[in-house]
């Protein structure tokens, strides 16, 4: 298959239509010497990048505004105006409004937005989206996270599609259904009339009907084919609203594609609809969410493209399309002709230059450098509005699924990482911080100095400190684009925020407030870029120090020294063309092709002894031909495209994974001819490498097949070296400032070969601040060869202060209050992706089930990573429990080499028991400095049900394994023994799964080992005494933003709130807040909730303590640092013996899922804040003696005085992923009837409330099912007038049709034809209608 083929009119199609033969020019223009400009042209946020090769070989490079309405109406064609106007041989002139003359144009190379800012801004094509009857609703609830997790709102971008047509149509795999039947009682199934075969529910029987073999090989049934009468009726009623584009996503259509062909071929016939995107042509893997939402993309987006080249081309004249050869960048780094580039390969057409330029042009053996071998490359491409990193270590690393604009692509794509920093990035000061971005000025009105009435952002600052100097920038700003940078108006800018509380005890004489408030952001945005850069290497398990930085993009230059240096690197590349490196790369792109299948097919067969058998290779034959095939189809592409058959190189890759596990990685084909599977060698050292362990025992399978053809673009030859001729001239000197305070610094226009920091180097297209201590090697070429010097350490960064106790004072400072906020999360932050790298089970490595932590010296909490929310704060209580605990009277202390776990909910800080704990003290010298914890949901540690999430347990022995207090590393030994002891030995019966628990268990201790690392990096930077002040001074900003909040609240509402709500066994959780109007200090007393249940639905305090801090972190509305301090102007009254402190022997296991789920009901409705969402996280388990399986099911989000709930999403307490049903059905022996919202379950209002979900399973296989849920009895409040939602509702379908409601908590066999039926709570309603 074409990747991103379409069967409708492609954007080639629709050009020749107004042109002259397309294809026929493609043949013809690769045999044919033009001897005329060829262009390259990187369109991006705010500017627009022109490289331009002309026939004697010199080169041309500009840069001009992306959007300038004033004075041109679109940038590339303007930006080749300019070319042809300023280098026309003949000296004709080339005025504006007149068509561009192409006879003087050999080819155009272009990297595009459109796409993306179409998607970003949902501006693409109307389009109606055909899907599998029950999944109306799928791509809407995507995989039920929430991005932001403290938004009440739960805002998510709309949904692409406009109308929605169920198709009744159903494929289902035969592995499960097949495994134990007879051939007998299969022909049987084979032999039934398909209009015999819906059950009582209006479904397709399972297992009836053909078996037939899918691309993969596998054998699908389908049970049900479209209706093409039926069909054409509903695609009628679309075109009859004016919807021209369709996307066509049906389930397992990855492996049998039958059924979108069918309704393919009916749209097509209609010949009134110009898009038809068929999901399994636009990317046939598995995953129907990603993969149907690509397939959305690509209607919505290619449409868009095709009208952006209609304009296009309206600025050129009519040889456009016979005499240029017009090309553009995908997203995966590789060209494609116009005819073959569709909306989905666009979303990262404009950046992907930027990488294939720095990766052609820096990765090479530094100047003077002994190894032969370049050193790694970390791309830094800093533009307007974003920032970009990625990295190049000999190849183009590409992901196959990412998320942008709330939409997953499923395609190949170049890992790039963004952070919304860049030079248009706005500047703020809120809650005592200095913040950066994430919005933007853009390019219209741009910054201050743009001179366009536009916002305060980083480019300002740089204007102010020196770093930008206006004499030597082009003058195109202003409305008649004719002036110069405003300097002035940038400080007037920084004047009128110096004010503010945030600037206090910076001097606002001779102008050095302006100075000191331009360079703190600097400062912070500085680290806000540095934090990407650390999580796509450190997070990889490379080594950062050991890379160089490619800095390019327009800003890029002027911060690229001193993150270097914040990062450890010593090497930084600036190209000469660097400010416009996206366009440059475009000149040295390769020509792709890809093909790629799906598959299921064994590479490797375990061995018990470990490793795989190298004698056995069961997809031998198969695999070979099947490369060779997508070889030939991507090698024809080519072929066809003009290129020889010699020049084209073909790679071959294998997507492969463990058995059982869902990190699949695409391998490339190794030269390694000595190893018999090759293939596997190199599969195993990269997941070794990424994720820490090898997973012994397991088969290695392979998911994919695909094919890589490349005709390779130009790769420079590097510039022989050249004698250092010392410091040249400078052309003059200017004042800027550094670290230090302003320096009178030396300029340089026409570098020679060393100059030494503190300078600036002026080039035409961008300016290069070198930092103290940095010198550039400036190449034959002209390029710079940074050398960085390394930030010089105090000598005792552990200071007195590690040892007597001595303290240095330390003044909190906004500038690094704000970098500290950024250093502690992202330790936080990438703790959690090594332990989502490092773990076995599905619950932490796949649904992310855990949070991680930064403690001080005393179990005070720093940073939560925001993982999930009930953890949020819970842990702090867990970390003092073992303080105390192994320093008290009789233990034996805590010493070097100890890791701790616990889990017991009531006596040591925990939640409920799968709910694992794990905390390491931080020592230096003998002294403890800090604690790191992490907290994962382990899938099984015993009891009474499988999963440990029993609905009717009664006390705490029936839910599994109880840790107290255990050293599970003792004197640096992983105590397997004693861990393994506590596990296996209980009442009720032990953990089902110890070999997962105990890989779990060690990728926590992994965890933490990182931020250990990481925090003794950061105290070898800072020193102790700086760390340990801000670990205070984050606490109590936190702490400020909670007073100001509650004070705000007093002053419009009164000083004293109450509210009341229940369980559905009618317990009461009653809150009274008192709040003190001068401190901003509240008592939160729940007097008057009910008394501990003989059930499960008890919660110990550490719950209510995480249901707290998250509704305080959400009432803040802003992004504050998430620590123990947004709970120190709080004071906790909790009756002893209630259901919310309860007895040491209560049963907690739903306290921790359900009861905090109305306690933060409880609280935000006190605060006013907004209606009840749905109040439960329908936690759902499956299995038998071989498997079993836990999710949590999404609901309706309440509403809010401005916004309506939102719906299918979970909130609140929790945020895991929801399993594809692609997926649930490929690994465990069920079918996914349904899943899609329940219309009309959310609360009437003037907002309404979310509506819950319908989420229907049935087994292929006798199962034992539970379900844990609340809201069944009591409906979700609505609030200020608004309705309450409807109460969600759990049934068993029996064969004979007849439905049960098994009510909220049930536990028991569910035979095959039987369907449970799980409906979940909506939102409550907010106002009157």
């Amino acid at each position: 298959m074409a990747m991103g083929s379409s069967t409708s009119q492609s954007i080639g199609e629709f050009l020749r239509s107004k042109r002259d033969p397309f294809l026929a020019f493609s043949r013809r223009i690769c045999h044919t010497y033009h001897p005329t400009p060829i262009n390259h042209i990187s369109s991006g946020g705010t500017f627009t990048d022109v490289h331009a090769t002309l026939p004697n070989g010199a080169e041309l490079v500009s840069k001009l505004l992306s959007v300038d309405p004033a004075n041109y109406d679109d940038a590339p064609t303007e930006g080749i105006r300019r070319v042809l106007d300023a280098h026309d041989p003949t000296g004709k002139k080339h005025p504006r409004k007149t068509p561009v003359d192409t006879s003087l144009i050999g080819s155009i190379r272009m990297g595009t937005t459109v796409a993306t800012n179409a998607l970003l801004e949902r501006e693409g094509e109307r389009m109606g989206l055909i899907i599998t009857k029950g999944f109306r609703d799928l791509l809407q609830i995507g995989d039920q996270t929430r991005k932001n997790i403290f938004d009440l709102t739960c805002a998510a971008p709309e949904v692409l599609y406009e109308e929605v047509v169920e198709v009744e149509e159903r494929v289902m795999l035969a592995e499960f259904f097949d495994e134990e039947k007879s051939r007998e009682e299969i022909a049987s199934l084979e032999n039934t009339k398909e209009s015999d075969d819906v059950s009582k529910g209006g479904w397709p029987t399972a297992g009836v009907g053909k078996r037939v073999t899918g691309v993969t090989g596998e054998k699908v049934i389908p049970l049900q084919t479209p209706d093409v009468d039926a069909v054409r009726a509903s695609l009628q009623k679309l075109a009859d609203k004016g919807i021209q584009s369709l996307a066509i996503v049906f389930i397992h259509s990855y492996v049998y594609p039958e059924h979108e062909k069918i309704v393919a071929e009916v749209a097509k016939s209609m010949a009134c609809f110009t898009e038809i995107s068929m999901s399994h042509e636009v990317m046939a893997m598995v995953k129907m969410v990603p993969r149907g939402q690509t397939a959305c993309a690509a209607a919505y987006l290619t449409p868009k493209i095709t009208e952006y080249l209609a304009g296009f081309t309206k600025g050129f004249d009519e040889g456009l399309m016979t005499n240029v050869r017009l090309d553009f960048m995908k997203s995966d780094g590789g060209l494609t002709p116009v005819n073959d580039f569709g909306g989905h390969q666009a979303i990262l057409s404009g950046p992907a230059g930027g990488v294939v330029g720095y990766a052609k042009t820096s990765y090479r053996p530094s100047p003077g450098s002994e190894s032969a071998k370049p050193m790694p490359v970390i791309g830094f491409d800093m533009g307007g509005t974003s920032t970009d990193v990625s990295r190049y270590d000999g190849t183009l690393e590409l992901v196959f699924e990412t998320t942008t604009a709330g939409v997953s692509i499923q395609a190949p794509q170049l890992d790039i990482h963004t952070v919304a920093a860049g030079g248009g990035s706005r500047l703020f000061l809120q809650n005592g911080l200095f913040v950066v971005g994430p919005e933007s000025a853009k390019a219209h009105p741009g910054p201050v100095c743009y001179r366009k009435n536009g916002y305060l952002a980083v480019t300002d600052a740089n204007v102010v400190l020196g770093r930008v100097i206006p004499d030597y920038f082009p003058n195109i700003f202003g409305p008649n684009e004719d002036e110069p940078l405003d300097l002035e108006g940038a400080r007037a800018a920084f004047r009128a925020i110096a004010g503010e509380e945030e600037a206090t005890g910076r001097s606002i004489e001779d102008c050095t407030a302006t100075v000191e408030l331009a360079w703190g952001f600097i400062q912070v945005a500085n680290e806000a870029m540095c934090r990407p850069i650390r999580n796509l290497t450190q997070m990889r398990g490379f080594d950062i120090t050991k890379h160089a930085l490619a800095c390019f993009g327009g800003a890029g230059p002027q911060h690229a020294c001193a993150m270097a240096r914040a990062l450890g690197i010593t090497k930084v590349y600036v190209h000469r063309y660097g400010g416009i490196l996206s366009a440059y790369g475009l000149s040295m792109a390769d020509a792709v092709a890809e093909e790629q299948e799906p598959a299921k097919e064994i590479y490797g067969v375990s061995k018990a002894s470990g490793g795989f058998d190298e004698e056995q290779d069961p997809s031998a034959a198969t695999r070979e031909a099947r490369l060779r095939h997508l070889a030939e189809k991507a090698r024809a592409s080519l072929v066809k495209q003009g290129y020889s058959e010699d020049s084209i190189v073909i790679e071959k890759y294998l997507n492969m994974r463990y058995e059982g596990t869902d990190n699949a990685i695409m391998i490339l084909e190794s030269n390694n001819s000595d190893s018999p599977l090759p293939y596997a060698r190199t599969f195993v050292d990269q997941y070794h490498r990424e994720f820490g362990f090898d997973l012994e025992g397991r088969d290695l399978l392979i998911d994919d097949f695909r094919v890589r053809a490349i005709v390779p673009g130009a790769t420079p030859t590097p510039p022989p070296p050249v004698p250092s001729l010392g410091e040249p001239p400078a052309f003059g000197s200017c004042r800027a400032y550094f670290e230090n305070g302003w320096e009178t610094v030396s300029t340089y226009k026409k570098p020679g070969h060393e100059i030494p920091g503190p300078a600036i180097v002026v080039q035409s297209i961008s300016t290069i601040v070198l930092e103290i201590g940095c010198k550039a090697f400036v190449t034959a070429d002209g390029d710079l060869d940074i050398t960085v010097q390394p930030r010089q350490h105090e000598e005792e960064a552990y200071g007195d202060a590690a040892n007597d106790g001595k303290k240095v004072e330390i003044k909190e400072d906004p500038v690094q209050l704000s970098i500290f906020a950024h250093r502690f999360m992202g330790i936080a932050e990438q703790m959690g992706r090594t332990l989502a790298r490092t773990a076995i089970s599905v619950n932490i490595k796949e649904r992310l089930d855990f949070s991680c932590a930064l403690f001080t010296n005393d179990g005070g909490l720093v940073a939560n990573a925001p993982h999930i929310p009930v953890h949020l704060g819970a842990m702090q209580s867990a970390v003092r429990f073992q303080v105390e605990y192994w320093n008290s009277e009789g233990r034996e202390g805590i010493n070097e080499g100890d890791v701790f776990v616990s889990n017991h909910p009531q006596l040591a800080g925990g939640s409920h028991l799968p709910d694992i704990t794990v905390i390491t003290p931080v020592f230096h010298e003998g002294k403890i400095l800090f604690f790191v914890a992490s907290r994962g949901h382990h899938s099984d540690i015993g009891g009474i049900s499988p999963g440990s999430m029993p609905p009717h347990s009664t006390n705490l022995e029936e839910e599994g394994a109880r840790i107290v207090a255990f050293k599970l590393v003792k004197n640096g030994r992983f105590q397997e023994e004693g861990i393994t002891d506590i596990l296996v030995n209980q009442e009720f019966g032990g953990t089902r799964n110890l070999k997962d628990n105990l890989s779990d268990l060690r990728a926590q201790v992994a965890a933490n080992n990182s931020g250990i690392r990481l925090l003794h990096q950061l105290v070898e930077e800072n020193g102790l005494d700086t760390v340990e002040a801000y670990m205070h001074f984050i606490q109590h900003n936190a702490e400020m933003a909670v007073r100001h909040m509650l004070k705000d609240f007093a002053s419009q509402h009164g000083t004293k709130t109450h509210a009341i709500d229940y369980m559905d066994d009618g317990t009461p959780i009653e809150l009274t807040i008192n709040i003190d109007p001068d401190s901003g200090s509240a008592c939160f007393d729940f007097e008057g909730t009910g008394p501990q249940i003989l059930g499960n639905l008890n919660a110990p305090p550490a719950v209510t303590y995480s249901a707290v801090i998250y509704s305080l972190r959400s009432l803040v509305g802003q992004d504050i640092p998430l620590n123990q301090g947004c709970l120190a102007p709080i004071e906790f009254k909790i009756p002893q013996y209630s259901i919310l402190n309860p007895s040491d022997d209560a049963g907690v296991v739903g306290g921790n899922v359900l009861t905090s789920q109305r306690v933060v009901d409880v609280v935000l409705k006190a605060f006013k804040a907004c209606a009840a969402s749905q109040g439960c996280m329908n936690n759902l388990t499956f299995g038998d003696n071989k498997f079993g399986y836990y999710e949590t099911i999404a609901g309706g989000a309440g509403a809010g005085p401005t916004w309506n709930g939102r719906s299918g999403v979970h909130t609140h307490c929790t945020n895991t992923r929801i399993t594809d049903p692609e997926i649930l059905e490929r690994r465990y022996p069920v079918l996914l009837r349904q899943f899609g919202l329940r219309k009309g379950s959310g609360g009437d209002g003037k907002h309404k409330g979310g509506d819950g979900v319908i989420r229907e399973i049935e087994p292929l296989r006798p199962l034992v099912m539970s379900i844990l849920s609340e809201r069944r009895c009591l409906q979700p409040y609505g609030l200020e007038g608004g309705e309450p939602a409807k109460t969600g509702r759990n049934l068993l379908i029996k064969k004979n049709g007849i439905s049960l409601n098994i009510g909220a908590k049930r536990s028991g066999p569910i035979n095959v034809g039987e369907r449970l039926v799980i409906e979940s709570p909506g939102g409550g309603g907010y106002g009157a209608k």
